[in-house]
């Protein structure tokens, strides 16, 4: 039933489409509060393949982009140990909705209001393909990993909790 409706595009898919980037579109019946775990339960992915997009400021508000496993935590400590900062918290979600221009929930790494640096689990870049959020709640998308580094320029880290 999910393959057969309708996407819309989006800012995400529109920047995917422009670059000439191929990508799957995976949309599903949004839980509130399910997250990567919820989506990945009504896709049939591991959710380990299932990438969280989280909004993060450091010590002087600079906002900046997690790429994290869906079933893990990003230890913020070794965050910013490891991207020169010297602290790193999560944003309020209004806060993150205004720098990504994403809802809160259907944020994409792709095509964000604010250009931010862009950080990944390393982990992740071990699959040939990962699920993200396609820039609406209840929309996932797949792509090549090599497309993080590549395209969106993401730089690899390790400050995965929980695995």
């Amino acid at each position: 039933m999910s393959k057969t409706k309708h996407t819309s595009e989006t800012p995400a898919t529109h920047w995917l489409r422009q670059q000439k980037i191929p990508f799957g579109e995976h949309p599903y019946d949004y839980v509130d509060h399910g997250g990567a775990r919820e989506a990945a339960r009504q896709l049939g992915v591991p959710l380990h393949q299932v990438a969280k997009t989280l909004i993060m400021e450091d010590e002087q508000a600079r906002p900046l982009i997690v790429l994290m496993h869906g079933d893990c935590e990003v230890s913020t400590k070794n965050l910013a140990r490891q991207t020169g900062a010297k602290k790193i918290a999560p944003c309020a979600p209004e806060t993150a909705q205004r720098h990504s221009g994403y809802q809160v929930g259907g944020t994409s790494p792709f095509a964000t209001r604010k250009r931010m640096p862009v950080w990944v689990e390393s982990g992740l870049l071990d699959y040939d393909t990962v699920y993200l959020n396609g820039g609406r709640r209840g929309y996932l998308i797949s792509v090549a990993s090599s497309v993080l580094t590549g395209a969106l320029g993401a730089r690899p880290v390790t400050v995965a909790l929980g695995e």
